[in-house]
């Protein structure tokens, strides 16, 4: 979809004066590799973010690195509940990433660290559970091959991986190019950091 997108616009991608807009930057992407540190501020705030590869192989290069961050975003692309592995073809993707959470927010690293839940690619979904069923995933839904019942099993399939009952999976529905609704989700999340922030300062 997003090739297409690009081929569609080969005559302003190529043109000497070319620049590319919000939307071409946010439509690349770069498989991520090892620990990247990025550095930002938001609402005056300062701060630090660590991107993973969550691929089998990057995982043992990470898991144990990160005790005392604050906060963990955990993406999921929802649009792949009808995918496999790339290594391992027997294996569904969301499948893997329902066990990698179970052991991410489980995890004796992050007792008390914030689990922010992205689902990505909503809008990817919503087009893809009209024809292709989610019990190529979950063989035991039974709901409606729609958006909002499918997304809402999704959803709590992640959540009841979680085995603390003092910990809160803060869940968002995303997409990534679509910048107001990231807007909003960031403004949740850096609201979840900053009390949780003041709750261990015991301010909160």
């Amino acid at each position: 979809m997003f090739v297409y997108s690009f081929l569609d616009d080969l005559d302003r991608l190529g043109a000497r004066d070319y620049q590319p807009t919000e939307q071409d930057i946010l439509r690349t992407r770069v498989k991520t590799t090892g620990i990247v540190e990025v550095h930002f501020s938001f609402k005056n705030l300062n701060f630090k973010l660590f991107d993973v590869g969550g691929q089998r192989s990057e995982r043992k290069k990470w898991i144990h690195c990160f005790e005392d961050v604050t906060a963990i975003i955990f993406c999921v692309a929802m649009s792949e509940y009808d995918q496999v592995l790339h290594e391992d073809e027997t294996t569904n993707r969301m499948q893997e990433s329902l066990k990698l959470f179970d052991s991410i927010c489980n995890n004796k690293w992050f007792t008390d660290t914030s689990i922010i839940l992205f689902l990505n690619k909503k809008d990817l979904f919503e087009e893809k559970i009209r024809k292709s069923p989610l019990t190529i995933c979950f063989p035991e839904y039974t709901g409606a091959q729609e958006y909002g019942e499918a997304a809402a099993y999704i959803q709590a399939q992640f959540e009841a991986k979680n085995k603390s009952t003092t910990k809160e999976i803060y869940c968002h529905m995303t997409c990534a190019t679509d910048t107001n609704n990231i807007q909003f989700v960031f403004d949740a999340v850096t609201d979840v950091i900053i009390a949780n922030n003041l709750r261990g300062c015991g301010l909160y």
